[in-house]
């Protein structure tokens, strides 16, 4: 060490000086007096009556009916045909049914041409107040501003109509669909058909009461998106049944005759297995010799192994695994698999439709019926290999269908100036022919 070298300090260190740490301090989260939320946050918080309705077309003409009736007792002579489970929460349907009994009843607000008293309103809540909980008088008063004119009634009326047919479709669609699935299950159709006859008595009475024809008509536009198929029921034991009938009818060709009249290639659940049954069926109708190489060679000449439908592996598989078996039995067999299959592949599909809120009731009808064809020619052919008569249909309800109904179905929000007929070039008289009669006849 030198003497006197005086040691430098680098000019990049800085003393550890630490910052003393006091006591925490807490926030003190009270509300300082006069400070108050503002109107945007308290709306955020707890929404209105009126904006939770401004976001569902159907609820607000709920309530728009309602609040109409309450500010003008006589607009419920104009909605006769509207009944309350036609509403969708019960406290619209309770509230209906008791304005509906104080006019039966004869309410002094119902006949008075002078302001409607209060009691119109208290008594028709306290009346569905005994069927119903939490109506209260706010409520009722909520319900009566939300109605732009009560006048409107009858067209507030028809939109809460359309919502409960789109509401009954979707319900019977879905017990046909539980149905299907229940029969696939058991191996039966019973059930599948029987719903199936229910949902088409339903669509009938709808559209009797609506006023809409009855006819089936296909969507104009096919949907974009297919509704989700459920997992199938019994998926192997249905492949298993159909790749033996197959293979039943591979080895005996003569068997074709007790199936080629009952199934179709769409009855076959598995792709494979209907493109291969149509093989057979055009060996057969050509009276060609049916095995094992001429089944081969016909699903080559229909590209089946080109584009991968089948393979030689599928093919040699079916045809080594047959065993004693009745093509008659095992066709039966894929004939319940594929009504079930038919049933609940229309239920999706008419459920579908009915969850579409841009559908009108007679187009969504229309449709309905539409998508219950497949399921009627499956069951027509089911019943002609069974020996089973055509089902009775439903007999439709004796009582006629209110014309009041009908004419608010089909009226319009505005009704359309007649157009005038078109002038003839001759018929048009001109002032100076006009004159020139006149002194004709002078």
């Amino acid at each position: 060490m030198v003497a006197g070298h005086r040691f430098r300090l680098d000019p990049r260190h800085r003393p550890d000086v630490r910052r003393r740490v006091g006591p925490l301090r807490r926030r003190d989260d009270r509300r300082r007096p006069g400070r108050r939320r503002s109107p945007l946050a308290a709306g955020r918080s707890a929404d209105s009556p009126l904006r939770a309705a401004a976001m569902n077309p159907l609820l607000s003409a709920e309530q728009a009916v309602l609040g109409s009736v309450l500010l003008d007792p006589g607009q419920l002579a104009h909605l006769d045909w509207l009944a309350p489970d036609h509403f969708y929460r019960p406290l619209h349907k309770a509230l209906f049914a008791a304005l509906r009994k104080l006019r039966t009843e004869g309410h002094p607000a119902v006949a008075t041409k002078e302001p409607v008293p209060l009691s119109w309103v208290t008594d028709a809540v306290d009346e569905a107040s005994h069927h119903v909980r939490g109506l209260t008088a706010a409520y009722a008063h909520t319900l009566i501003s939300a109605c732009p004119r009560p006048e409107h009634a009858p067209v507030y009326g028809r939109m809460v109509l359309e919502g409960a047919i789109h509401r009954s479709v979707t319900e019977h669609a879905i017990r046909l669909h539980q149905a299907a699935r229940a029969d696939a299950l058991q191996g039966e159709v019973e059930g599948a058909l029987h719903y199936a006859d229910v949902l088409a008595g339903v669509l009938g009475d709808l559209a009797r009461r609506w006023g809409a024809e009855l006819c089936p008509v296909a969507p104009a536009p096919p949907p974009c998106t297919a509704p989700v198929a459920s997992p199938p029921v019994r998926a192997d034991q249905v492949a298993e049944d159909e790749q033996f009938l197959l293979a039943v009818l591979v080895e005996r060709p003569k068997a074709m005759d007790q199936v080629v009249g009952l199934l179709r290639p769409s009855d076959f659940a598995g792709p494979a297995h209907g493109q291969l049954y149509r093989c057979l069926g055009a060996l057969h109708h050509r009276g060609e010799p049916i095995d094992r190489i001429t089944v081969l060679w016909e699903a080559q000449r229909r590209g089946l192994l080109a584009d991968g439908t089948l393979t030689t592996e599928q093919l040699t598989a079916i045809c080594d695994g047959v065993g004693p078996g009745s093509a008659e039995w095992l066709g039966e067999q894929v004939m319940r698999s594929s009504v079930t299959r038919t049933a609940a592949a229309s239920a999706r599909a008419i459920r579908a439709l009915a969850e579409n809120e841009s559908l009108a009731p007679g187009r969504l009808i229309s449709h309905a019926l539409h998508a219950l064809g497949p399921l009627d020619d499956v069951r027509t052919r089911w019943q002609a290999a069974n020996g089973h008569s055509s089902p009775t249909p439903l007999a439709p309800p004796t009582e006629e269908a209110p014309t009041a109904r009908v004419h608010a179905a089909l009226a319009r929000s505005t009704p359309r100036p007649a157009a005038r007929p078109p002038e003839r070039p001759g018929a048009a008289v001109t002032p100076s022919a006009a004159r020139s009669s006149s002194r004709t006849h002078g």
